[in-house]
């Protein structure tokens, strides 16, 4: 679940890259959250590219970018 992984962030190196594989693993079963739909509170909007499942996976990781 997308939702939850943004509540801890991974500290060490191994700890970003097994976060990063768990989301990647999630987008490759189809299962992962990239947002939530407008049209109903309960639906969820699913990822649909390789490019958004990265950068929701740096997010969890704790690895965006900093803003300036």
């Amino acid at each position: 679940m997308a939702s939850k992984q943004f509540m801890k962030k991974p500290t060490t190196k191994a700890g970003k890259q097994a976060k990063i594989a768990k989301v990647m693993r999630e987008f490759k079963a189809g299962k992962l959250k990239a947002g939530v739909d407008p049209k109903g509170p309960k639906k969820a909007l699913m990822a649909k590219s390789r490019k958004q499942a990265i950068a929701i996976a740096m997010r969890s990781a704790g690895m965006q970018k900093k803003k300036k």
